[in-house]
């Protein structure tokens, strides 16, 4: 577990970020997938994740598997090319547990900021957290209020949960347990079996256990906001919606005992036959069963009743700090920079 009220961030800095305009584009270089959130003031002009697969066999090997590397880089080039025919320039990027924990990121960072042309700020878990936090509010305001909440981001690689008053700097804790990895540390078998999911489970409790003596108010949370893809594809399964809507699905209440449900079928199926469950993307069908291995963990150990779906997340964060530190970016400061102090203010 990383836990800390303060987190070092490592960045390979080869290009100045652009000067801050209304259009904004943040990409978010995940263990899983590579997300992309382009922006016109509030307006939503472009919002896509691609799974990559970066992450795999990192656990195993300490290292980037050159195919995922070659996978999210051709990514990347998709994505510059989508930024530039918005006529964005003002494009920041940040990467999460998979490059902070590989041992060969460095050249991976230095050819993904040569195709963005811009810094790729790789950040530790409390940044993420912080990040995912600021950005799960968005759009969210109605229903969360003005009350204490937790935001749970479930990632490939870890998973963070952040604490604290809508608009302020929450505390933050960072478990070593994402859908990917959960999936390739214990979940061998195809479907896993019994003592398999179990184990998996019981990791994530453990780890969970060691976040609580941390910060005890984890436990008397009342409201849960789960952000990024295996909350929302949990959810998708749920409602059998075989395409992603974001007006359908941000703010949804997802029941513990609907999440049990999802988990109790597709723990059971075979690879072969869990990609036929009405929305359950096809590239997600491999670690979703991990992923659920992290959702109900909490919910159980937590004892919540349900958990708050958002379709905005750690990018969405990025864009709020970014334009809230326009002069220092206009003045050539690093984003990485930036979002260190700003994680930890």
């Amino acid at each position: 577990m990383t836990l800390s009220a303060s987190g070092s961030l490592d960045a390979s800095t080869t290009h100045r970020n652009c000067v801050m305009s209304d259009r904004i584009a943040v990409v978010d270089i995940g263990s899983n997938s590579v997300k992309l959130l382009a922006l016109d003031g509030e307006d939503t002009l472009h919002r896509d994740s691609v799974v990559t697969r970066l992450g795999t066999g990192v656990t195993d090997t300490g290292n980037l598997a050159d195919e995922s590397v070659a996978a999210t880089l051709q990514r990347l080039a998709d994505i510059k090319d989508i930024v530039e025919s918005h006529g964005i320039t003002n494009l920041h990027a940040v990467a999460t547990a998979a490059v902070r924990s590989a041992n060969n990121a460095e050249s991976f960072i230095k050819d993904a900021s040569r195709i963005l042309g811009c810094d790729v700020a790789v950040i530790d878990g409390v940044t993420e957290g912080t990040l995912a936090f600021i950005g799960a509010q968005r759009n969210l305001e109605h229903i969360i209020g003005t009350s204490p909440l937790t935001v749970l981001d479930v990632g490939g690689g870890s998973t963070e949960f952040s604490i604290g008053l809508p608009g302020a700097t929450p505390r933050v804790a960072s478990i070593p347990y994402g859908a990917r990895n959960l999936t390739e540390r214990i979940l061998e078998h195809d479907p896993p079996r019994p003592e398999e999911l179990t184990n998996a489970i019981g990791a994530v409790i453990d780890e969970i256990d060691d976040v609580v003596r941390e910060i005890p108010e984890l436990e008397s949370c009342d409201r849960l906001v789960g952000v990024a893809g295996t909350v929302v594809t949990i959810a998708m399964v749920e409602l059998g919606l075989h395409e992603f809507d974001a007006n359908v699905l941000h703010g949804m209440e997802l029941s513990k005992d609907a999440a049990e449900d999802v988990f109790r079928t597709l723990a059971t199926e075979s690879l072969a036959d869990r990609v036929f469950n009405p929305g359950l993307p096809a590239d997600r069908a491999d670690i979703i069963v991990g992923g659920c291995c992290v959702l109900v963990a909490v919910l159980r150990k937590l004892q919540l009743p349900a958990i708050t779906v958002s379709t905005t997340a750690l990018a969405d964060g990025v864009a709020v700090v970014a334009r809230r530190s326009a002069p220092r970016l206009n003045a050539g400061a690093r984003l990485t920079d930036i979002l260190r102090d700003f994680c930890v203010s």
